[in-house]
């Protein structure tokens, strides 16, 4: 994490906020104390991507935990005997 002054900040923001990486972030100080933090946005993720383990939760309630519902595809599952 990078660190600059209010004044510095001022003078060279619009170069400022081009040169971030996606993700980094700086601190901006006045009187040696920080005021402000940077930070740059990450990119959208890209269309057709699988998104991370997780992000569904909450999506799929589940109303029962039993198998009685498998009845009706006894026919389409493999016999294991």
């Amino acid at each position: 994490m990078a660190t600059i002054t209010l004044q510095e900040a001022q003078a060279k923001l619009s170069d400022l906020v081009h040169r971030l990486t996606p993700g980094e972030e700086v601190t901006i100080t006045e009187n040696d104390r920080p005021v402000a933090k940077l930070v740059s946005e990450l990119p959208p993720p890209k269309p057709g991507l699988r998104p991370p383990p997780g992000l569904g939760k909450g999506y799929i309630t589940i109303l029962a935990d039993n198998d009685d519902h498998l009845k009706d595809f006894a026919e389409y599952m493999p016999r294991l005997w």
